[in-house]
Parts: C-alpha cells; sequence; structure tokens
C-alpha cells in the first residue's frame, strides 16, 4: 500500500525514520525499480541553519513551502542528484533526505543515479505518482541516529545534532 499524504503531513522528525524499512518504487524510462530504505536524514525549518530554508523563501527553497509529498531534488556539487520530500505541511519548510537504501545504495548520489531520479520530477507530488512512490511494508524497524553528513556549514548546535536515522542492519524487511 502506498502512503498516504497524513503519513507525510506531520513534523519531519516524526516522518525521517518512520520511512525506514519503507520500500521506494521508480517506473522511469520503463523500467521498475524498488529498493528499501535504510537511511535518511530531517531538515527541520528556518532554525535549522543546515537546512536549504534557513535563508527564507527564495526562488530555490520556494518547493520546501510547499504542501506535504512534494518531490525537492536538487543538483549538489553540480553532478549529483539529491532527493527530499517536503514535510509538515505547508508553509512549514521541512524535509527528509532519502540518504539511502539496501544494497550498495549508500549515499545518495548512487541511490538517485540507480533510480534514474533527476531533476525531472523536482516539484512533483508523490501521491498518485506513476513515476515514483514509497509502499508501506508493514514491518516495525528498530534504528541508530548518528549526526547528518556533509553540512560543516552550519552552526555547530545543527552540525552536531542526530537527526540522521540509521536502519539496524538486521532490520531490513525482505523484498
Amino acid at each position: 500500500m502506498k502512503l498516504s499524504r497524513e503519513f507525510f503531513d506531520r513534523d519531519v522528525l516524526n516522518v525521517a525514520p518512520d520511512l525506514l524499512g519503507k520500500r521506494l518504487v521508480t517506473q522511469l524510462d520503463g523500467e521498475m525499480r524498488s529498493l528499501i530504505i535504510t537511511e535518511t536524514e530531517a531538515y527541520r525549518g528556518e532554525e535549522d541553519t543546515a537546512c536549504h530554508a534557513s535563508k527564507g523563501k527564495t526562488k530555490r527553497t520556494e518547493l520546501l513551502y510547499r504542501d506535504s509529498g512534494t518531490l525537492y531534488i536538487y543538483l549538489c556539487y553540480g553532478m549529483h542528484w539529491l532527493f527530499n520530500i517536503v514535510t509538515g505541511g505547508k508553509d512549514n519548510p521541512q524535509a527528509v533526505l532519502i540518504r539511502a537504501c539496501e544494497g550498495k545504495f549508500n549515499g545518495p548520489a548512487k541511490l538517485t543515479k540507480f533510480l534514474k531520479i533527476t531533476g525531472e520530477l523536482n516539484g512533483e507530488s508523490i501521491f498518485d505518482n506513476p513515476k515514483i512512490w514509497i509502499e508501506d511494508t508493514d514491518q516495525p524497524c528498530e534504528y541508530l541516529t548518528d549526526k547528518r553528513v556533509g553540512i560543516n556549514y552550519a552552526t555547530p548546535y545543527y552540525r552536531d545534532i542526530n537527526w540522521r536515522f540509521i536502519l539496524k542492519s538486521d532490520q531490513s524487511p525482505a523484498l
């Protein structure tokens, strides 16, 4: 069963860990691919100096202020697509970065490359989308927390906060 709008219309600190163990599915270029989410990071509004919205609403960040379930996909270092999903409701700029999935997809760039996720999906909704969706696996998962990665520009408090959620390795649901 695909995840509902209500699932994403919650605070990012609840959504990010709850995405662990869920199945991310793409149907792009005539090919369906499916992976279990094993790692996420939470970015929580204008007060979070690691969040793109920390500078307020701009042309780049306006997608973060849209309804929950909006896809926020941006190019990092001019070469890697990073895949985020807006949470928390309209005008509450929060998003979950899907950081890793099972197998060899232990980084957000490897993940988007395998799943063929690009900026073409940026701004679309994850709901009723024939190209990309997330399915519930109905399996509770245990996880660890750690610091987020690659945010040296953030203030020490937000740089060191444990808002990265990692599925315990023995918790991955079967495909």
